[in-house]
């Protein structure tokens, strides 16, 4: 009979301890999140990330993003140009409300990290990788995305820029 029981009880404190190691890797989004986006011509940003953030750096196995933003928080400083952006010819707000990246994959770099995962805007799916680092409790990233690849304003394509640098800084508490 012992024989049996403290193997089992062994079984029970690994498992317990998983879980453990598992949930201590969530992370809660805090206020002051953003997402930044500079063409020259538009520029502004959006605010008010959610999501789901479980980051561990000694288990990037397991951790993940799922993040999405409210395409209505867009402020380029200009309210003129804020409807603008949210009307059908631009994000088209009210079809497309929200702006998503879930990760499949984080790994290590020689700089930091980086997120492998579709983001999800104006309807469209595209594979991205977006190298980050995570320094006081604050994930920051940078990506290039080009806006005509997600359907944003096709009929001109040249008015404004159709490159933008992205910036994202997320800071979280656990």
């Amino acid at each position: 009979m012992k024989r049996v029981v403290y193997p089992v009880i062994a079984i029970m404190l690994i498992v317990a301890s998983s879980f453990t190691a598992f949930f201590s890797q969530e992370w809660k989004i805090a206020d002051k999140s953003f997402v930044k986006f500079d063409g020259g011509d538009p520029s502004g940003q959006f605010t008010g990330v959610r999501g789901a953030i479980s980051f561990d750096p000694n288990d990037l196995a397991n951790s993940k993003f799922v993040d999405s933003i409210d395409v209505a928080t867009i402020n380029t400083g200009n309210g003129m140009k804020n409807t603008h952006a949210k009307s059908e010819k631009w994000f088209d707000a009210e079809k497309y409300p929200t702006i998503i990246f879930a990760s499949s994959a984080i790994s290590k770099t020689a700089t930091g990290y980086e997120a492998k995962g579709m983001l999800t805007m104006h309807g469209v799916q595209k594979e991205v990788v977006i190298p980050f680092t995570f320094d006081n409790n604050v994930f920051k990233g940078s990506i290039m995305v080009n806006r005509l690849d997600y359907n944003i304003n096709t009929a001109e394509p040249n008015h404004g820029a159709s490159n933008l640098k992205v910036d994202i800084e997320v800071p979280v508490t656990k």
